[in-house]
């Protein structure tokens, strides 16, 4: 019967992490077709959606940002990172994804809206940073083996884009880094996200 049972969560387990991988590719695939319409009409996009900071007009960029990039180039670069840290969540995450990424975008977002510089301001970068925030601060937080693992996974292949948070680089949106791992730090103390494995020292499982 023991058997039974721990085959069938295993097999609910498998399912899930594949419906949530699955998300992620469509996810990536979502950035790519955006990429392709903004350069088919001469990337329009982007001043028309794109965060403006403090106007009621770029107010919608919040949601928008991290669908928009400047160019093929642009995407390119955050492509990988998405892909490595999606699936770091997808797998050591079994729950509360939506409201995780929901802070990370309204958060991060609503904060360069606030005091990002005047310009318009797109990429999926700030997404990044902010689950870069969240693993890191998670780890911290849950203190279980796989949370602990995944943070210090991040910070060894991603520590180095630490430095995207600082100021001085000509067309970057160092705001939509620092506010996203901000944001991403904010969700990995806000929201539990129910990792099934045993924590270190004394603290219990919910």
């Amino acid at each position: 019967m023991t058997s039974t049972v721990a085959n069938m969560m295993n097999r609910d387990h498998s399912r899930a992490f594949l419906r949530r991988a699955a998300a992620l590719v469509a996810v990536i695939a979502l950035l790519w077709a955006v990429q392709i319409i903004n350069w088919i009409t001469g990337y329009g996009l982007n001043p028309a959606f794109g965060l403006i900071p403090r106007h009621v007009s770029g107010l919608d960029g919040v949601i928008a940002m991290p669908l928009l990039h400047g160019s093929f180039a642009h995407l390119m670069a955050n492509t990988p990172p998405l892909l490595g840290m999606g699936v770091l969540l997808v797998a050591t995450t079994t729950r509360a994804l939506l409201l995780v990424n929901a802070l990370v975008i309204g958060i991060g977002g609503g904060l360069v809206w606030l005091f990002g510089s005047s310009a318009i301001h797109i990429g999926a970068s700030g997404l990044v940073f902010g689950w870069f925030g969240f693993l890191v601060a998670r780890g911290l937080v849950d203190r279980s083996p796989i949370t602990l693992g995944a943070a210090i996974l991040v910070g060894v292949l991603y520590g180095s884009i630490l430095w995207g948070v600082l100021p001085g680089q000509p067309g970057v949106s160092w705001e939509a880094h620092l506010f996203g791992a901000i944001a991403g730090a904010v969700a990995a103390f806000v929201v539990r996200t129910h990792v099934h494995a045993p924590r270190l020292g004394d603290v219990d499982l919910d």
